[in-house]
């Protein structure tokens, strides 16, 4: 007899290891319907009644429980883009202006965040760059291959600046005469 060949798409679970999940609500001939299985009344009988997580029945929650310490700054730190000097040359081949404008127009950024240029890789044409951040050896190997760096400010404008409400002065009364 030939040994017969075992492919993936001929593979079946084994027999009576799944089982049909089973239809609930479909009426009392159905053996599961007037309540649906979900036994009189009760928070646990009606419709929405997921709990939030954590939740412990009513009492005070764990996490109200135990004491809060400490301070986190992340809101208020100041993260940059990283991009290195590999991608530049890279992506930059025609161009010798490197801006956060064009970083972005070409994908290597995203959103406003500041922009930082780091030395990995080696550049072979003189580059001029602007950016928010260097590393010390960025700058180095932009300066050997003829190039410059220029710092930005640290926190970049945004591109469109709301304009200021002025406010609105009555005019002056003329004093009377009389």
């Amino acid at each position: 007899m030939a040994a017969t060949r075992i492919a993936l798409h001929h593979l079946k679970p084994a027999p009576g290891s799944r089982r049909r999940s089973e239809r609930l609500g479909l009426g009392e001939g159905s053996g599961g319907g007037q309540t649906a299985t979900r036994g009189q009344k009760g928070q646990r009988s009606r419709s929405g009644d997921g709990k939030m997580s954590g939740f412990e029945g009513g009492q005070t929650l764990l996490i109200r429980r135990t004491p809060k310490r400490g301070f986190t700054n992340g809101p208020f730190k100041l993260t940059y883009q990283v991009v290195s000097l590999f991608d530049i040359e890279r992506v930059f081949k025609n161009q010798r202006d490197v801006s956060p404008d064009g970083l972005k127009i070409h994908g290597l950024i995203k959103g406003g965040k500041p922009v930082k240029i780091l030395a990995d890789g080696d550049l072979t044409q003189a580059y001029k760059i602007s950016a928010h951040a260097f590393s010390k050896s960025a700058v180095e190997k932009i300066q050997k291959a003829g190039g410059a760096a220029q710092v930005l400010s640290a926190k970049p404008k945004p591109a469109v600046e709301a304009p200021k409400a002025e406010a609105k002065k009555a005019p002056k009364a003329a004093p009377k005469k009389g």
